[in-house]
């Protein structure tokens, strides 16, 4: 079953109707009964003060009066005119009984009365009166409250309407900016002046947006710069091939220039599937860190690079038991792919530091330009020497997915290239 569409205002209008059925029922059935303690304790001195004055030479004749007086002595018992207005009884002594305190209340005939007496060994004096008293006090105190706490409330009512109209219209023109967030044409422009939650809002989805258009720029460039990474060794081959079919080129050399190219390919394309398995790995629990021999996988690198370009010297820094977290194969690759950027930009000198809290690679090629510095990790970002590649930014995924971190500084001659821990990952015994 689908429910019918219920907006914030109207919400909110049902809110308020709920609020002032609520104030009437406080005002109608809860108040009236809170205030019968005040006012009990202000009747009892509305019958003491007049029964100061009354004595035995008092002529006690009242009629209209809501208070009633009995006058006792050892002799006789004397009441005012008008207690039979005041309280209806058979027999002055059943009413007598009732009255066992100073003051009080007593319940008779199903009404209740209330009453203030004083005592000494000659007389005693008693003032009685009904509830005619109580029920006029609460009448003349709800007259008074009860239109000022409704208006009050009428007031804090439409406060609220009014602001929560405002807030409804900002929250309307969000979901518009929402719903419009791909559409170039839109205006995105953010006039909330209120500096609250709703404008924080706002401005996040602001970058949001933004984010979303850089994102769509960087895949659409990143494809570009695939598809021309991965043309150029397709072209080779295919160039190869038609020279063969052409006769202009022996079958031998063709060969292998198109398994020198395939083997480029291949490399391209496995590096791509690494980088995204370290983004599925990223988001993964299945992520197993353990202590590796850094100093055993530094030798191992080295003794696989030095002969590519024997010109270059290698050398090693290596503190003793220098441990790391991660794992063989992922170290591995990381120094496979910052050596293999080494040997194209080196000059004579690779240096590799591993010390207990850091690990220092440095080349003494030419020093990077700063224009480049930022993006460098990123993925088929055009890099050094205008050329496009994923070997850096492996680097970095794989250095983060360990917690470590990678950072680059070019110095007086040459460049460093530093892994520090992150979350103080590294583990040296």
């Amino acid at each position: 079953m689908k429910l019918g569409k219920n907006n914030l205002s109207k919400q909110l209008l049902f809110v308020v109707g709920i609020a002032f059925l609520l104030l009437f029922i406080s005002l109608g059935a809860i108040l009236p009964r809170m205030l019968i303690p005040v006012v009990e304790s202000n009747i009892y001195t509305y019958l003491k003060e007049p029964l100061q004055v009354v004595d035995s030479s008092t002529e006690i004749k009242l009629q209209d009066s809501e208070i009633a007086y009995i006058y006792i002595t050892k002799d006789s018992k004397r009441t005012s005119a008008n207690i039979g207005n005041v309280i209806e009884y058979d027999n002055i002594e059943k009413i007598l009984k009732k009255m066992t305190k100073n003051h009080g209340k007593f319940l008779y005939k199903m009404k209740t009365y209330y009453y203030y007496q004083i005592k000494n060994e000659n007389f005693t004096k008693i003032a009685i009166t009904n509830d005619s008293y109580i029920i006029h006090a609460k009448t003349s105190i709800l007259s008074v409250i009860f239109p000022l706490i409704l208006l009050t409330f009428l007031l804090i009512g439409l406060t609220i309407v009014f602001w929560s109209t405002i807030v409804v219209k900002k929250i309307e023109k969000l979901k518009n900016k929402i719903d419009n967030i791909d559409d170039p044409d839109y205006n995105h422009k953010i006039d909330f002046q209120m500096d609250d939650e709703i404008r924080s809002l706002a401005l996040a989805i602001e970058d949001m947006r933004i984010s979303l258009i850089n994102q769509e720029e960087y895949r659409n460039q990143m494809y570009q710069n695939i598809s021309h990474d991965f043309k150029t060794p397709l072209t080779v081959i295919k160039s190869y091939i038609e020279a063969v079919e052409d006769g202009v080129e022996n079958e031998t050399t063709a060969l292998s220039v198109i398994k020198e190219q395939t083997s480029k390919l291949e490399q391209k394309v496995r590096s791509l599937l690494y980088l995204n398995k370290l983004d599925y790995l990223k988001n993964s629990k299945n992520n197993p860190k353990e202590l590796v021999d850094m100093e055993k996988i530094v030798k191992e690198e080295v003794e696989k690079f030095k002969f590519h370009r024997k010109e270059i010297t290698f050398e090693t820094i290596i503190e003793k038991k220098s441990k790391y977290y991660g794992s063989v194969e992922n170290w591995e690759t990381i120094l496979d792919n910052l050596l293999s950027n080494f040997m194209r930009y080196a000059d004579k000198k690779i240096k590799i530091t591993v010390k207990q809290s850091k690990i220092i690679l440095y080349n003494d090629g030419d020093a990077i330009d700063d224009n480049l510095l930022e993006g460098i990790f990123t993925p088929f970002r055009k890099g050094i020497k205008g050329e496009f590649g994923l070997g850096l930014s492996i680097v970095k995924k794989t250095l983060n997915l360990m917690d470590y971190d990678i950072t680059i500084r070019n110095e007086k001659k040459g460049v460093s290239f530093i892994i520090t821990s992150i979350k103080g990952t590294h583990h040296n015994k």
